[in-house]
């Protein structure tokens, strides 16, 4: 039977320095020592054959060419056998949320994959619950058996003005959080028209994580590298992990800025940015990698951190310059590099034994030196963490939907009309801004299924408005009568439903309104998936791996019904993500996000 894994904090290197000195000296012997290993030097570049490894007290306390010195009586040695001894990767930017799960499910779905340390950004729950929210998955993170630090969620709402969050965040609220013990940073600044306008609550959100010490976390999705950019980055963020381009990598980089890399479920922007390294020649020290958003199917399935360094490498990394990326470099960013990062005296004792590198095969891993998996299996359970009822039932509909809720009523007299559609880009999380000439039929604007043209909504779902806002969405193929609705919709969190069938757009929102959240499809009048998301409508309590198979479910009905998207779910959740160009839906309307403002649906 697996032991229970609780967190284990080890003694702050100051006050441990004296035992490792002694561990070190062989006055005193190590808890584990890991024999014959290729150890991955991230400091210096190098893969150095025949190393030892001895731990004590949770950290690193000698790493060298023989540990035999170490050895005592109570020591535990493991025989890497030639294998490669790897830092445990840091993922530097991500939503636990996204995952459709918890924190404890989501350490549970990556702990196996190698992933030891997580950077994770609340925002999502933070609006929908606010402040409370962000507590609620701090405290879960502290109770972990691997490293979860949490960067305050900036910009709730994301985009003041443009739409309505379930709560909204201050300055006072961040600088309150900034003294809690978990928290690293300050999450993504979204609103980059406000830090280079000098809105005061941006500039005293990081002002405030400044005075601090902490680092500011960047997210500038534009393509305009001109004087808006110039003023982003003069205004604080650190990073960015919005860029696209190679170029747009090597604008963040010679700006003093670290280029993030992502690689989610949906967003694959590692291969056209890393060419700024192997084809342009920047210094890698620069570059970090990270997942931002990944789906319970990918995390159980594909992977997590080591799904994103195997990608690196095959973009024409070598290896060690890859796990830099995911190791050293975050740790570097985050003003973390005597705890975590790598295979160094004094350091976390986070490991990895891989038989293969390019391939990230992991065969054991480590943290706080204490073996958590080996052989892709967890060793260890971690208590389920138990959200309170308040953080529960938090989907407000204030009505039940009909199908006449979605009607669009075309201008009198018109028998054609043209609207804006949002266009979705397969594996990027921009739109474009499109147009269609659609038919009027009895005085309301009809889709246009066999041009792939088929409606959006978003419903209020905070206070129980019963609002609704109808448009139109291409990229899904949808080719039959179906409904898709989902509570997850960043950043606001109102519903989002895309169909075909104003019946099946009703059956669908109302569901989740019965289930208090999560995600759904309907076709022809029949539920053919559902995801319960319960937990501020956005994370089931629910295992990882019963997510993630209700979610598969979930994509092939997708499939079925026409949809050929890759990981269309994580397209869908980010339609109303009216902070990335170009064009999206809210509460308010439709936002054109090259001018943050709304426009009419009727050209």
């Amino acid at each position: 039977m697996a032991k229970t894994a609780r967190a284990t904090k080890p003694k702050p290197w100051a006050e441990a320095a004296t035992h490792l000195v002694d561990v070190a000296m062989g006055r005193r012997p190590a808890d584990l020592v890991i024999r014959n290993g290729r150890w991955v030097n991230v400091h210096s570049g190098e893969i150095i054959a025949g190393a030892d490894i001895a731990v004590a007290g949770g950290r690193f306390a000698y790493c060298g060419p023989n540990a035999g010195h170490a050895i005592g009586q109570g020591t535990k040695v493991v025989d890497a056998g030639g294998r490669y001894l790897v830092p445990g990767l840091c993922d530097a930017h991500m939503h636990v949320e996204s995952g459709m799960v918890t924190v404890t499910e989501f350490c549970r779905a990556v702990i196996p994959h190698g992933t030891t340390s997580m950077f994770i950004d609340p925002h999502e729950i933070a609006n929908v619950l606010g402040l409370p929210g962000v507590r609620l998955m701090h405290d879960e993170a502290v109770a972990m058996p691997i490293n979860v630090l949490v960067q305050m969620p900036s910009c709730v709402p994301s985009a003041p003005g443009l739409e309505h969050a379930g709560a909204e965040l201050t300055v006072a609220d961040v600088t309150e959080a900034m003294a809690w013990q978990n928290i690293i940073g300050l999450g993504e600044v979204m609103n980059f028209p406000g830090v280079a306008a000098n809105d005061p609550v941006m500039a005293g959100e990081i002002a405030a994580t400044v005075r601090a010490g902490k680092t500011v976390g960047g997210h500038y999705a534009s393509r305009d590298l001109g004087l808006p950019f110039h003023g982003y980055v003069a205004g604080g963020p650190e990073d960015d992990h919005e860029g696209t381009r190679a170029e747009d990598a090597i604008a963040r980089v010679r700006q003093g800025m670290k280029a993030m890399l992502r690689l989610g479920s949906a967003w694959y922007d590692v291969a056209s940015q890393i060419k700024a390294v192997t084809e342009s020649g920047l210094d890698p020290r620069n570059f970090i990698l990270c997942t931002d958003d990944s789906h319970s199917g990918t995390l159980v399935h594909e992977g997590h951190m080591d799904r994103v360094v195997r990608h690196a490498i095959s973009q024409g990394l070598k290896p060690v310059t890859a796990i830099q990326m995911a190791t050293l470099n975050t740790a570097q960013h985050f003003r973390l590099e005597r705890e975590l990062g790598s295979i160094a005296p004094g350091r976390l004792a986070d490991l990895l034994i891989v038989s293969d590198l390019a391939a990230m095969t992991i065969d054991e891993v480590y943290a706080r030196g204490v073996r958590l998996a080996k052989g892709g299996k967890l060793d260890i359970d971690i208590p389920a963490y138990d959200y309170p009822k308040t953080a529960k039932n938090t989907v407000k509909l204030g009505k039940k939907l009909k199908p006449g809720d979605f009607d669009i009523i075309a201008p009198i007299g018109a028998n054609e009309v043209r609207v804006r559609v949002i266009g979705v880009i397969e594996n990027q999380a921009p739109t474009r801004a499109l147009e269609a000439d659609l038919p009027v039929e009895d005085g309301l604007v009809a889709m246009d299924r066999r041009n792939d043209v088929c409606q959006i909504a978003l419903v209020e779902r905070h206070r129980g408005t019963g609002g609704v806002t109808n448009a139109f969405v291409s990229g899904f193929g949808y080719m039959t009568d179906c409904a898709m609705a989902s509570s997850v919709a960043h950043d606001a969190h109102h519903i989002i439903v895309v169909g075909t069938s104003k019946q099946d757009m009703a059956l669908a929102v109302n569901r989740l309104g019965e289930v208090g959240g999560g995600v759904v499809l309907f076709s022809k009048g029949k539920e053919l998936a559902l995801v319960e998301m319960p937990i501020a409508g956005l994370m089931s309590d629910e295992r990882a791996e019963i997510v993630a198979a209700k979610a598969d479910k979930l994509t092939e009905a997708m499939r079925q019904m026409g949809c050929s998207l890759n990981n269309a779910y994580m397209q869908h959740s980010l339609l109303a993500l009216v902070v990335i160009p170009e064009l999206r839906i809210s509460d308010v309307g439709l936002i054109d996000v090259t001018t943050f403002q709304k426009v009419d649906l009727f050209v």
